[in-house]
């Protein structure tokens, strides 16, 4: 199994990182703004949604990966709904998307289940997800509506 190397320059780009991050999980801990790096950075144990389309029925066909994402030329972070001092909460990332504000100006959201939200106000979008190594076999599937 090969770690996944992704970097995403446009809102095409990060909607393929966007899909390979559904239902990833950490915590608040996890994430952090580094405001003079001008950098977000969050390490997620994501769900491996392609290992799971081609594994079928087989019995150690859904896993999780750890992996590092980073934000760069963020130049503010807010947090709406989510309480940062509770450093070991846990949190099932849903999506993150772009809104072009005067590009390649904009924010990038980072939804949470739940209803909690980091917004990223971004100069571009420059964004990359890196798998870590360490991968382990899980026996939970995310479920969602409609599934």
């Amino acid at each position: 199994m090969s770690d996944l190397k992704l970097i995403a320059l446009d809102a095409e780009d990060l909607a393929i990182i966007a899909a390979h991050l559904q239902d990833a999980v950490l915590r608040i801990e996890d994430m952090t703004y580094l405001k003079a790096d001008q950098r977000f950075a969050l390490v997620v144990n994501r769900f491996d949604w392609s290992h799971a389309a081609k594994a079928g029925d087989t019995t150690d066909r859904f896993m999780r990966k750890r992996s590092g994402v980073r934000f760069e030329h963020v130049t503010a972070a807010r947090v709406q709904g989510l309480d940062l001092t509770k450093k070991d909460q846990v949190l099932s990332l849903l999506t993150l998307t772009f809104a072009a504000v005067d590009e390649p100006r904009g924010t990038i959201t980072l939804t949470f289940a739940g209803g909690g939200a980091v917004r990223l106000e971004v100069e571009c979008i420059e964004a990359a997800l890196s798998d870590l190594g360490a991968a382990w076999a899980t026996q939970r599937k995310p479920q969602h509506a409609g599934d």
